[in-house]
């Protein structure tokens, strides 16, 4: 943000032998992400490290392999495909809750409980699968994978993946731990399409199914267990991680604004007279919806995207040689002083659909964008909102230190400290 703030829209600097290139305007993320897309490959360190538990899957992938699996996934992710997984999603917040509320007035640790939430709900709807039971494992695992990918994207010099060290040693148990589960997923869904090949109707209409189902145009093959490992691996990063730390900012931003706060309470109670919230609520759940759009606006869980141009391009006047790294930054975008007011302020008003305000495209951008944009935005939106209403609906959650929480600007934007806080019911709201 310094850089952005001294030098302009392109910052550049060096690390090491390579140059990089901050751009903060949104016409130049367009540029790079989207008008010009096909310029830009992923071939960048960051890239190379989420490779080697990612492998191959749709974050990582590239060219026609990328396409044909966007294609095949697309489908999943459609807005009528994914209406259907709301009651899933309240009913998760809802056990959750109840839990809470077992012992009221406890201190909870937040950052946990939305991973061990995000991950249920991701488990159910995508994968018709029950992974309640594996989610502090899982959970534990994905932690590890990350910040050793962090440290290995922030070395100086890069450690081999076969060097025999007790970081790389860690990693691999954390990877074996997911392989574990994932593969057992297949396995047992495998075994219950049977003989004839059919899926279940419990599951055939989940991702995990149609990717099972999927057949090459040209060859008629399916995926192999090793390629259906790779979708489902980022499934649970993409799915799980990211929307986990949006909630958490959000109940974080909550507990630091009660105006904020209260007015959401009142539309929760107007719209939804005592009851658990539903897909057909949405419409009527506009300020939860502002609410969480300028969460992510403050804190994108996706905080930085990298790419490398394959040949020179100029962007914002700058001259980016081939090989450079470019960065656009949904945090330092959406902190422009010439599209938003008073861009540190928490203001969720700025997304009243009532009082538009004109700004071009990519001034926000939470999801990414072009057609590399996150396949799973809508999903996300109706999770985060369908999710922070049926919490706050029955309960308060305030912080139990008054000091502000750091970001961590790593692959993902996690809270540098985990968020806890203490959970209340909230007089007059539903048992």
């Amino acid at each position: 943000m310094s850089g952005f703030r001294a030098c302009g829209d392109v910052v550049r600097f060096r690390l090491l032998n390579r140059s990089l290139f901050l751009v903060a305007h949104p016409r130049d993320a367009r540029r790079v992400l989207q008008d010009h897309a096909n310029q830009y490959d992923k071939g960048t360190r960051g890239f190379r490290v989420l490779r080697v538990f990612l492998r191959n899957g749709l974050l990582t992938s590239e060219g026609a392999y990328w396409l044909r699996q966007r294609r095949i996934m697309q489908p999943a992710f459609h807005r009528d495909r994914t209406a259907g997984f709301g009651d899933t999603m309240t009913s998760a917040a809802g056990d959750l809750v109840d839990d809470w509320l077992r012992s009221p007035s406890e201190t909870v640790n937040v950052t946990a409980d939305m991973m061990r939430l995000t991950l249920r709900i991701v488990g159910e709807t995508l994968l018709s699968t029950d992974v309640s039971q594996e989610a502090d494992r899982v959970g534990r695992a994905l932690h590890t994978m990350l910040r050793g990918a962090n440290e290995a994207i922030g070395r100086v010099v890069p450690m081999p993946a076969w060097w025999p060290s007790r970081a790389n040693r860690v990693q691999r148990a954390a990877m074996r731990t997911l392989d574990d589960v994932i593969l057992e997923i297949i396995a047992s869904r495998r075994t219950s399409a049977g003989l004839a090949g059919s899926m279940t109707r419990a599951s055939d209409d989940d991702l995990l199914s149609m990717l099972m189902e999927a057949r090459d145009e040209e060859t008629g093959e399916g995926m192999s267990d090793a390629q259906l490992r790779d979708e489902v691996m980022t499934i649970f990063l993409a799915g799980h991680e990211t929307t986990a730390i949006a909630l958490g900012w959000t109940w974080h931003l909550l507990a630091a604004h009660p105006s904020v706060r209260q007015r959401l309470e009142r539309e929760l109670d107007h719209a939804l007279g005592g009851r658990p919230p539903t897909m057909a609520d949405l419409p009527r759940l506009g300020y939860v919806d502002q609410v969480v759009k300028e969460s992510m606006r403050l804190y994108p869980p996706a905080w930085v995207v990298s790419r490398r141009p394959m040949s020179e391009d100029v962007v914002g006047g700058c001259r980016i040689p081939a090989g450079a790294i470019v960065l656009t930054s949904p945090y330092v975008t959406h902190r422009h002083p010439k599209f938003w007011a008073n861009p540190e302020r928490f203001d969720p008003d700025r997304f009243d659909p009532t009082r538009p305000v004109e700004r071009p495209p990519f001034a926000y951008f939470p999801f990414g964008g072009g057609p590399r944009q996150c396949i799973g935005n809508t999903f996300a939106m109706m999770e985060l909102v369908l999710v922070v209403s049926a919490i706050a609906q029955r309960c308060r959650l305030d912080a139990t230190d008054r000091r502000e929480i750091g970001g961590d600007p790593a692959i993902t934007l996690r809270a540098a400290t985990p968020i806890t806080m203490r959970v209340s019911r909230r007089a007059g709201a539903p048992a």
